[in-house]
Protein backbone atom coordinates (compact mmCIF):
# COMPACT_ATOMS: atom_id res chain seq x y z
CA UNK A 1 0.00 0.00 0.00
CA UNK A 2 1.56 3.27 -0.86
CA UNK A 3 1.99 5.91 1.75
CA UNK A 4 0.18 8.55 0.72
CA UNK A 5 0.65 11.39 3.37
CA UNK A 6 1.45 15.05 3.37
CA UNK A 7 2.17 17.95 5.22
CA UNK A 8 1.73 21.54 4.23
CA UNK A 9 3.19 24.35 5.40
CA UNK A 10 2.31 28.12 4.60
CA UNK A 11 4.46 30.95 5.14
CA UNK A 12 3.54 34.41 4.27
CA UNK A 13 1.16 36.09 3.17
CA UNK A 14 -2.87 35.98 3.64
CA UNK A 15 -3.41 35.23 0.12
CA UNK A 16 -0.80 32.13 0.54
CA UNK A 17 -3.09 30.27 3.52
CA UNK A 18 -6.27 30.30 1.02
CA UNK A 19 -4.13 28.88 -1.97
CA UNK A 20 -2.74 25.61 0.96
CA UNK A 21 -6.47 25.36 1.86
CA UNK A 22 -6.82 25.12 -1.50
CA UNK A 23 -4.36 22.49 -2.29
CA UNK A 24 -4.87 21.27 1.04
CA UNK A 25 -8.41 20.23 -0.07
CA UNK A 26 -7.66 19.36 -3.82
CA UNK A 27 -5.11 16.49 -2.38
CA UNK A 28 -7.67 14.71 0.06
CA UNK A 29 -10.32 14.93 -2.59
CA UNK A 30 -7.95 12.89 -5.00
CA UNK A 31 -7.04 10.50 -1.85
CA UNK A 32 -3.94 11.73 0.50
CA UNK A 33 -4.09 12.31 3.36
CA UNK A 34 -2.98 15.36 5.48
CA UNK A 35 -0.74 14.89 8.63
CA UNK A 36 -0.03 17.08 11.22
CA UNK A 37 3.96 16.21 11.64
CA UNK A 38 6.36 16.76 9.20
CA UNK A 39 8.16 13.00 10.04
CA UNK A 40 4.80 11.50 9.24
CA UNK A 41 4.13 12.36 5.59
CA UNK A 42 5.79 10.86 2.66
CA UNK A 43 5.56 14.35 0.88
CA UNK A 44 6.39 17.79 2.32
CA UNK A 45 4.72 20.75 0.42
CA UNK A 46 5.85 24.34 1.79
CA UNK A 47 3.61 27.17 0.09
CA UNK A 48 5.92 30.25 0.83
CA UNK A 49 5.67 34.39 -1.26
CA UNK A 50 9.12 35.67 -2.85
CA UNK A 51 7.20 39.17 -2.27
CA UNK A 52 7.28 39.49 1.25
CA UNK A 53 10.61 40.14 2.72
CA UNK A 54 9.39 38.14 6.32
CA UNK A 55 8.30 35.06 4.04
CA UNK A 56 11.81 34.97 2.02
CA UNK A 57 13.67 34.72 5.20
CA UNK A 58 11.45 32.33 7.46
CA UNK A 59 11.65 30.01 4.58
Amino acid sequence: MVNRTFHLVSLGCPKNLVDSEVVYGLLEKAGWNGVDEPEEAAVLLINTCGFIQPAVEES
